[in-house]
Formats: structure tokens, sequence, C-alpha cells
């Protein structure tokens, strides 16, 4: 049975280039880079230019990229750590309902620590409005963070313009690009981002890593206490092989291969449509297809198919596709996405997958794909009308 895998927006498979430079590394490069001698001096010389190669590809310092276990945590210390540095100033935050569970939950919890929280609402393509926006910032608001990309419908935030209302506010303006790092063009100077949040395998690199840049002059404690590492800003050993590996992944994604995946994926998108329209299944786009959004999330409405259903029959054909956010996928909870762009009542709910490309898929999958979604759905009509 072929096997396709359409879930790239949850973890990308690694790039045979990345596991071939972490296996070098591996093999050959096991010094702790905090130590002193030749071995560790090594270490340190691979970690520091692979710091340089990250911190180039969003137009950062060196100096200012922390390296981590992943988003979850880059989100969860910027966030906190900026209400505890930064308490005095005010307690008001500002993001959006479609944040990423790592985001939401962190809020939720500072909330119960007396914190006020303004979750500005998105429209029918997942996008928040402006004007409510400048209307919900306040003198006392000492945090925005609001993701680039969403990782459910694709949709794509006025960052740039998010940034200039910023520029001379005293709020820190956080973003969570881990799903747009690797495929849009990011410039944190351009944008007056003071922090973004990352995670490596969402770009064909090692899982459990990822990086928080902070800006110069953002300046709170650090998280995780202990040892001296990543100038006193993040404790623990560094992973010298999955940085490298990290690194690798982000060398690999110049932005004429940026530009050629979000074409490819566009590509893509119209195969599905068409192949739905060719076959004249009843379904919609959850979000919209301007060509300024992720390219490579694509969210379905199937009309009358649940999404269990779907999703079960797709993987007992060999495909793997997702009903939202990975990080909820084990629970029974419907999408907190779709529920804030078409409402807690929307057949929607129910009824939406979530395709997400990756590097690695060809034409012929999308072929393949498409030819058990219309015999998936066709099946399940003819049993309706039996019925």
């Amino acid at each position: 049975m072929k096997q396709v895998y359409f879930d790239n927006a949850a973890t990308t498979p690694m790039a045979p280039e990345v596991v071939e430079k972490m296996t070098e590394e591996m093999s050959h490069n096991f010094g702790n880079a905090s130590s002193t001698h030749s071995f560790g001096r090594k270490a340190r010389m691979t970690l520091d230019q692979s710091r340089q190669i990250i911190a180039d590809s969003i137009n950062a310092n060196e100096d200012e990229i922390i390296f981590t276990s992943g988003g979850t945590e880059s989100d969860n210390t910027a966030i906190m750590q900026t209400a505890i540095a930064r308490k005095k100033l005010g307690k008001h935050i500002i993001t959006t309902a479609i944040e990423h569970p790592a985001v939401l939950k962190t809020l939720a919890y500072l909330e119960t620590l007396g914190y006020e929280v303004t979750y500005l609402p998105v429209d029918k393509n997942g996008l928040i409005d402006l004007d409510e926006f400048k209307a919900a910032l306040r003198d006392d608001t000492i945090l925005v963070t609001i993701m680039m990309g969403n990782n459910e419908v694709g949709s794509h935030m006025p960052i740039h313009e998010i940034g200039e209302i910023l520029k001379d506010h005293q709020a820190w303006f956080h973003t969570d690009a881990v799903q747009t790092y690797g495929l849009l063009d990011i410039d944190v100077k351009r944008d007056h981002i003071d922090m973004l949040s990352t995670s490596a395998h969402k770009l064909n690199g090692p899982k459990f890593l990822g990086f928080l840049y902070k800006r110069d002059g953002v300046n709170f404690p650090s998280f995780l206490r202990g040892g001296e590492q990543e100038d006193k800003r993040r404790a623990g050993t560094e992973n010298v092989p999955g940085i490298a590996g990290f690194a690798k992944a982000v060398s690999l994604l110049t932005p004429e291969v940026k530009t050629g995946m979000q074409k490819k994926y566009m590509g893509f998108k119209q195969q599905i449509i068409k192949g739905l329209n060719d076959a004249d299944i009843d379904f919609e786009i959850n979000g919209s297809l301007d060509p300024n959004n992720l390219q490579h999330v694509f969210n379905l409405w199937i009309k009358g198919v649940s999404t269990y259903v779907m999703q079960t029959n797709l993987d007992l054909n060999g495909i793997a596709i997702s009903g939202g956010s990975a990080c909820t996928a084990g629970s029974l909870e419907p999408s907190h996405v779709l529920i804030a762009m078409f409402g807690k009542d929307s057949p929607r709910i129910s009824e939406s997958i979530r395709i997400s490309f990756g590097k690695y898929n060809t034409s012929d999958d999308v072929d393949y794909l498409v030819s058990n979604l219309v015999q998936i759905i066709q099946r399940l009509k003819s049993k309706e009308t039996v019925k």
C-alpha cells in the first residue's frame, strides 16, 4: 500500500542532509561547549557557527538567539518572563483567539495570577482587525503575543503593521513563528519584533529543539536556572549535534527555495480543488487562498463527512492528514481555531480536515490523496442514500 504523509504542519521528516550532519557531529564532536579544552572549543565553534547561520536567517544579531527545546519552551519563556519582569509597568496582555495552546494555556495561567488578557477575535479568514487591535492597546499593556501564521488554517497575521503600531509603545511584541519560519521571509528589525519563537522539526530539522529570538534591550530572568549556558539566559548543556542539524536545515532554505515551495504548495491546493470540483464534491475552504498565507496548510470542510471518519478512512489507505493541531489531536475538544472563525455551532467544527504539505510531497501524492478523498466521500454518501 502506498504511504503518503500530509501532516507536515504537525512535524516534518528530517532532511537527509540534516541526518548526515547530525551523525557526523555525534560521531566526532562530543565535547561540552562550556569546556575550555580542545574538545569543548570544537563544540563551541560548531555552536557559534550554527547560531550565526540562524541569526542571519531572520536579520538578527548572533547574541540575540537563545537555543531552547522548541516552540513551547520559547513561547512560555517569552510570555512568563515578560510578565514577571514588567509587572510594575502593568498587567495587561493582548493576544488572539487562535493562538497555539503553548500561548493560550500560558496566558490562562497568568490570568489566575491577576493578569488581564485581551483575546482578539478573528474573521472568517482567520485574521484580526487592526482597528480592534489599536482599540485594545492600553497604557498598561506590557506584552502583545500574536502568531505570525496559523497552524490550522494558514492565515498570515499583519505582523509588520502590528510592529509599526507598537514601535513607540512600551509593550514588547512577541510572535510565535513556528509555522512560518522556513517558509516566509522574516526580518525582525524591519517588523519591529522583540521576541520570536521557532521549532526545528517544522522545517525538516530535529525534534526537541528551537530558538527564542530576544532583541537586545529586552531583558528578563532566565526561565531555566542552573549553569551559565546561552550567555546565562537558558541553563542546560547545549545540544550541539541537534543545533548543527538545525542550522543545516536552515541553510538549505534559501530565499529561492522558500519561494519555490510556496508556489509548489499553491499548485497542490489548486490540484485538490480541481479534483474535488470535477467529482462534484460538496466542500468549502476554511480560510482563504490569499497568496500571502502559509501555502503548506490547507483546511477543508467536507460537508456531511465527520473529521474522525475521514481521518480513519484515509489512514486505512496509507494517507496521513489531521483534524487540526497535533498538540490537541488526542483530545475530543473541537478546534478552537474553527470555533473562533465560524462559531461553536458551525458544522465545519466536526467536518473539517487539515492537509499540510512538505518538501518531499509530489504531484502524484496529491493525485493519490484526491482519488482517495473522492472515493471515500462517494462511498459514504451512497450509504446515506441507501438508508
